[in-house]
C-alpha cells in the first residue's frame, strides 16, 4: 500500500497498545491507536477505508462496524466464520454502496496469470483434469490461533486453494465428496483432506489434496489438457508448461526433463532474488490496485469482491459440513 500512490496509509490499529505503537514507528506512520472498536479511533475522519488483518474470529464484527461507519473494507482471508455473517455483510455493503473486498492474491501472481493466459489462448486444448495439492510442514511459522478454527489450519489456508480452483476451472464447480483423515498428533487440524469436484458442462475432474503433517511445505496447482500439462509452484511463483509426451518414449521423456529443469531454474533466477529482497508480492499489488479502482468507481472488484469471498467461504463450509471423517 505504501508503494501505491492510490493509497495514503494513515495509521495502524491494534488491541495491544505496545504493538500498535511499535508497528507505526517501524513503518513511519503518523497515526496509531490501541483498542477493539473502530468508532473509538480519534483520527477516524481521516480514514476512507480499513484493511482488516486480525485473527479470523474477529473479522465479522470489525467488517460490520467499518461498513456501519461508512468505510470501505478490504479483509484478509478467511472471510468470516459463518456463511450467514458473510451474506449479511455482503448485503450491508451493497445497501450502503460501499466496497467490500478480500485478499485473494495468488490468482494474480505472475505464474498463475501466465497459466490463465495460456488457457484462454487455447494452448491446452480440451481440459482433462485440474489438481491442487498443498503440503504443509507443521514446524513452519504459523499463527498461534490456527488449531482453534474449524478443521484447524484447513480453515485458514484453504481459501487460497479454493479461489485458485475457481479461477482455473470452468464454472460451475460442483461438490462431489470430501474425506478427512484425522491428525496423527491429536490436533484439530487433520493429517489430510481430499475434496472432489466436477467442473463445467463437461464435468471435468477437479481434486484438492491438503496434507498438514508433511516434512515439506509445497503448494502446487496442475492443469492437464490434451496438448500439455501446466503446473504452478505457488510459493516460488514458477509456471511450468510441459508438452504431451505421446508414446512416452526416450526422447519425449528427456524433453520433459530438460524443459522442466531449464524452465524451473530460469524462473527461479527471476523469482528467487525478488523473494530474498522482499519484492515478491504474489499478486498482492493487483489486489490493492483493484481495491483502489473499486473504491473510485463504487463497483465490486473482479475476483476479490464480497461475492467472491462468500463463494469461497461456502466452499469451506461445504467441506466442513459434508466431508466423511475417516477413522482407523
Amino acid at each position: 500500500m505504501r508503494r501505491d500512490r492510490a493509497f495514503d496509509v494513515v495509521g495502524v490499529i491494534d488491541r495491544r497498545p505496545d504493538h500498535a505503537g511499535a508497528v507505526a514507528r517501524r513503518l513511519g506512520l503518523r497515526r496509531q491507536h490501541a483498542g477493539n472498536r473502530l468508532a473509538d479511533v480519534p483520527w477516524l475522519d481521516e480514514v476512507e477505508a480499513f484493511v482488516v488483518g486480525t485473527s479470523p474470529g474477529s473479522h465479522a464484527a470489525l467488517i460490520r462496524e467499518a461498513l456501519a461507519l461508512g468505510r470501505h473494507v478490504l479483509t484478509e482471508k478467511p472471510f468470516v466464520m459463518d456463511p450467514a455473517d458473510g451474506e449479511e455483510l455482503v448485503s450491508l455493503a451493497r445497501e450502503k454502496k460501499l466496497v467490500l473486498a478480500i485478499v485473494h492474491n495468488f490468482q494474480f501472481a505472475r505464474s498463475t496469470r501466465r497459466l490463465i493466459g495460456d488457457l484462454q489462448a487455447g494452448r491446452y486444448g480440451a481440459l482433462r483434469f485440474i489438481h491442487a495439492q498443498q503440503l504443509g510442514n507443521p514446524l513452519r511459522r504459523l499463527p498461534s490461533w490456527y488449531d482453534e478454527l474449524p478443521l484447524g489450519l484447513f480453515y485458514d489456508e484453504s481459501p487460497h486453494m479454493f479461489y485458485l480452483l475457481r479461477a482455473l476451472a470452468p464454472a460451475p464447480l460442483r461438490f462431489l465428496r470430501a474425506e478427512v483423515h484425522p491428525s496423527t498428533t491429536g490436533k484439530r487440524t487433520p493429517a489430510w483432506i481430499s475434496v472432489h469436484y466436477a467442473a463445467g458442462s463437461a464435468s471435468i475432474p477437479v481434486k484438492l489434496d491438503m496434507a498438514f503433517e508433511a516434512p515439506l511445505s509445497e503448494w502446487h496447482v496442475s492443469v492437464a489438457g490434451e496438448h500439455r500439462l501446466g503446473d504452478v509452484d505457488v510459493f516460488r511463483d514458477i509456471y511450468l508448461a510441459l508438452p504431451n509426451d505421446g508414446l512416452h518414449s526416450t526422447w519425449p521423456v528427456l524433453r520433459t526433463s530438460i524443459s522442466a529443469t531449464l524452465s524451473h531454474w530460469a524462473q527461479h533466477l527471476l523469482s528467487g532474488p525478488r523473494h530474498l529482497a522482499g519484492a515478491l508480492h504474489y499478486g498482492n499489488e493487483e489486489v490493492f490496485r483493484r481495491f483502489a479502482a473499486a473504491v473510485r468507481t463504487r463497483t465490486p472488484p473482479d475476483g476479490i469482491s464480497g461475492q467472491d469471498a462468500l463463494a469461497v467461504l461456502r466452499m469451506q463450509h461445504e467441506v466442513i459440513d459434508r466431508a466423511e471423517r475417516l477413522t482407523g
